[in-house]
């Protein structure tokens, strides 16, 4: 076989074609560019469910090989927590840790996506009709409009009622102030509490002050890093108003889409993994907060199961109340209703 001859004009073309060829390869073939997004928590610095946070955190640039670096604030370190939701939408920072129920009385669905109260008893049944019954879809649904991309809930178990004043029974409930946030409002209205939807970060200074006498705020490890057992000394067991609870990763949609494939799949992937490992170290550490607050003088009040059970037609009449006839938060109920009838909990 002959051998073409080489010349100056054959190489220069030569080295010209692999010069041009270069320059396309890179745009398939390198790694994307580096990310670095800002998002605010809803916890304080120091404590546990914020250090599930850094855990998030850091392993989205663990399964990014460092390519995806989120900047983690506190709660309120960059807007106040009630702003979050309008601040992560028009691009002051990409993402925020929130709670849906926050955002209810604009949005009915986010009711149903936050907590059922006298609903789902176990976290895995909640977390099992986000990702097995529709549920992460029509969260997705509910936030497209305001220009955000629900990436994932957080989702672990019952949230305690702290209270100023003995409650032995749902009736008791009556005639008190609280603080309730998402369809835990509608409810507790129902059962004749004043409620007041202040900011996670108020909770401790309103208890403190009398201007509530009862409260949900979060669990009970979180509570008693906040300082609860100095302000309520007693705790109203089972938590019923939120028997389950999911907080929720959301981002800036614009944001979000510009993402490549990997990055998306690795902030689901590491909302997955943070969301069971803090429903397992809350489970193991519930007995352990119990008898801290014994400790201060806190007095654990558990409600009879009977009373719960009888209590439960008002609320299951509140929630249908609280889909204010939208359409998205009627087939957000409808689907946990179906669900809860197939689990036999309804």
């Amino acid at each position: 076989m002959n051998m073409p001859r080489l010349n100056r004009r054959t190489l220069i073309k030569t080295a010209g074609a692999a010069a041009a060829g270069a320059l396309i390869l890179p745009a398939t073939a390198q790694a994307p560019a580096a990310v670095t997004w800002r998002m605010q928590a809803l916890w304080d610095g120091g404590t546990t469910p914020q250090k599930f946070e850094e855990r998030f955190v850091a392993r989205v640039a663990e399964l990014t090989g460092g390519r995806f670096k989120i900047n983690l604030f506190s709660a309120g370190q960059i807007v106040p927590a009630a702003q979050a939701f309008d601040a992560v939408r028009g691009g002051a920072f990409e993402m925020m840790k929130t709670f849906d129920g926050y955002e209810a009385g604009k949005i009915p669905t986010f009711a149903f996506t936050a907590s059922v109260p006298f609903g789902f008893p176990e976290s895995d049944q909640f977390e099992a009709w986000f990702y097995e019954r529709g549920g992460l879809d029509i969260a997705r649904q509910a936030y497209a409009p305001a220009g955000l991309h629900y990436i994932a809930p957080t989702v672990y178990g019952q949230e305690p009622i702290h209270s100023k004043v003995a409650i032995r029974k749902v009736a008791d409930f009556a005639g008190k102030k609280g603080r309730f946030v998402g369809l835990a409002s509608a409810v507790m209205g129902a059962f004749g509490v004043s409620v007041t939807p202040l900011p996670t970060g108020e909770v401790y200074s309103a208890l403190d002050k009398g201007v509530i006498d009862v409260a949900d705020r979060g669990d009970l490890t979180a509570n008693l890093e906040a300082g609860l057992a100095e302000v309520a000394k007693f705790i109203i067991l089972p938590g019923f108003h939120q028997p389950t609870t999911a907080t929720a990763y959301v981002a800036n949609r614009a944001a979000f889409d510009k993402l490549p494939a990997d990055f998306k799949s690795a902030l689901s992937t590491a909302a997955k993994e943070v969301s069971s490992g803090l429903r397992q170290q809350m489970v193991a550490s519930d007995a352990d907060a119990l008898t801290k607050y014994k400790a201060k003088g806190v007095e654990i009040i558990r409600l009879s199961d009977a009373d719960v059970l009888a209590s439960r037609p008002k609320a299951v009449a509140a929630w249908r109340t609280a889909t204010k006839n939208d359409p998205l938060a009627t087939k957000a109920l409808d689907s946990q209703i179906a669900y809860m009838k197939e689990l036999r909990l309804l």
